[in-house]
């Protein structure tokens, strides 16, 4: 690989990548920096976590006049998340070029952002909707916009920003300089790119499999009514650092949440219908350790930059391969291994199958955990942070007492006696969740021959930069039209419909015999 010395820079922003401590370019950024140096239009295909984000960014930075007060550069995304987070990176950049970007995103006061916009940045980054509200009231103007970055385009797409992304562009100087990044490349990527795009030089990174190699994954066959008691033993025996558990709508997200809080897990809820203050609040106990249990939907999570996670757990298979790859994909990122389970209905099987087949992947089938396991796992972690405590310096005031102690009782039952104590008791609460209709197998394999996942993080590569949100349904993220609001769009290949709406697609009357020979097994099941 090249090193960032190689690419012809200006010193002010080699000094930024410098001090950040990169000296050597990831292979997205060796092939797509000098191509982008040169103005010539750019498709790059790559991965969340291959660095795509400087691979975009330092040319974009490079090129743009300290002396400018117009807005030269237009970067668009799909979620206000990850307009925030590639903000942050080209801040980065331009640390010592003294440029100015702005990210623009809903959820956010539009007043605020105008009187951002009055400090006239050189940079905007920003989510399609948002900025095509600025664009109508003519806050902003993109008479003098020389280059285009579009991130992530086949999430914009299936999010059905199509529309916006077109009535943006056509405002745009026909010749700007454009740069289009994306994970897949399906007919509408291809499309949108021959509209748009002038003679574009194509580079890609793909790795040879789909799934991300450092993530061992691993599905248990599980009746719908059992699927709570069994993540509260795997829960109980993995004993995840963090773990990001999915559910398919916003009610299994709330049930499921408060569920886990009543048998004394540290856990909170995130899905569309929380507002901006109540997502930033979630996200922030999670990051800080509060809580080390999230509960998402695809569509909330679309766009989170989390390390750490140890274990994602789909509580609700995916509705296709490509979401299943966007989840398990908050894991195993930075160099670390990582651990994905999913839960697997009986009448469920055939579309595990499916998303094997298209991922290229085989996930291993494993038992559900014994009672004796899940304790077994608790009591070990427990004794974990015992041995933690007895290699610091913090235990000496605590050493008096406990000699007092180790004078009127045996150490073994100290010892057990303190181990119970930090375990804590399993709370014996019976909870019962809303029923979800088991997904069935499709019968059509959407366009993913050319994607892939490579989870690495960092804008760089090797840190921690956002993954690409699950492609899960029409509701559009960061949008300034309400959020997470429910326009349905793209081209995806399946019908995506109301994958974050509340409850199941179904009625009563529709609900699965799966879920009735659940009722009946429950029984056996809690004595296992």
């Amino acid at each position: 690989m090249k090193t960032f010395a190689e690419f012809g820079l200006e010193p002010k922003v080699l000094q930024a990548i410098t001090e950040l401590g990169f000296e050597e370019s990831t292979p997205i950024q060796s092939k797509a920096i000098p191509i982008a140096l040169t103005g010539t239009d750019l498709i790059g295909q790559a991965q969340t976590g291959t660095g795509k984000t400087a691979a975009f960014g330092i040319p974009l930075v490079n090129k743009i006049p300290v002396t400018e007060e117009r807005i030269v550069a237009l970067i668009m995304t799909p979620t206000r998340e990850l307009a925030i987070q590639v903000s942050e990176e080209i801040g980065k950049l331009t640390r010592y070029k003294g440029l100015r970007s702005l990210p623009i995103y809903g959820g956010q006061e539009i007043g605020r952002q105008i009187r951002s916009l009055k400090k006239r940045p050189q940079i905007i980054i920003g989510t399609p909707g948002r900025l095509l509200d600025h664009i109508n009231r003519k806050t902003i103007k993109l008479d003098d916009v020389q280059t285009v970055v579009l991130d992530e385009a086949d999430e914009m797409l299936d999010m059905g920003f199509m529309e916006d992304i077109t009535s943006i562009l056509s405002l745009v100087p026909e010749n700007r300089h454009t740069m289009l990044f994306s994970a897949t490349m399906p007919h509408n990527i291809q499309r949108l790119a021959q509209q748009f795009l002038k003679n574009p030089e194509h580079v890609s990174v793909i790795p040879t499999q789909i799934s991300a190699p450092l993530i061992e994954q691993a599905y248990i066959e599980v009746h719908e009514r059992q699927k709570f008691d069994a993540l509260s033993r795997l829960l109980d025996m993995e004993s995840p650092e963090l773990a990001i558990i999915f559910g398919r709508t916003k009610r299994r997200v709330d049930e499921l949440s408060e569920a886990l809080q009543k048998r004394g897990y540290s856990a909170d809820g995130l899905h569309g219908d929380l507002s901006q203050n109540q997502r930033d609040n979630v996200m922030r106990k999670f990051r800080d350790g509060s809580i080390d249990v999230l509960v998402a939907t695809d569509v909330a999570a679309r766009g989170l930059d989390v390390s750490g996670v140890s274990h994602v757990i789909n509580f609700d298979l995916p509705q296709d391969p490509e979401s299943y790859v966007h989840r398990i994909g908050r894991t195993g990122r930075a160099g670390k291994e990582g651990t994905a389970w999913s839960f697997v209905t009986p009448r469920e099987i055939d579309h595990l199958h499916f998303i094997e087949k298209v991922t290229r992947h085989k996930i291993a089938k494993k038992p559900l955990p014994s009672i004796a396991e899940a304790i077994e796992g608790k009591q070990r972690v427990t004794a974990e942070r015992i041995l933690e405590f007895v290699e610091s310096d913090s235990i000496n005031e605590f050493k008096a007492i406990t000699i007092q102690l180790l004078e009127q009782y045996d150490s073994v039952n100290l010892l057990a006696a303190a181990i119970k104590l930090i375990t804590g008791e399993k709370k014996d609460i019976s909870i019962e969740l809303t029923p979800e209709d088991p997904i069935r197998a499709k019968k059509r394999r959407p366009d993913v021959r050319s994607s892939g996942r490579r989870f690495s993080g960092g804008p760089f590569g090797g840190g921690n930069r956002s993954g690409s949100g699950p492609r899960s349904s029409g509701s559009r993220s960061g949008d300034s039209r309400g959020g997470y609001g429910g326009r349905s769009g793209g081209s995806s290949s399946y019908n995506r419909s109301d994958r974050d709406g509340q409850g199941s697609r179904g009625s009563s009357q529709g609900r699965s015999s799966d879920t009735r020979r659940s009722r009946q097994s429950s029984e056996d099941f809690n004595r296992n």
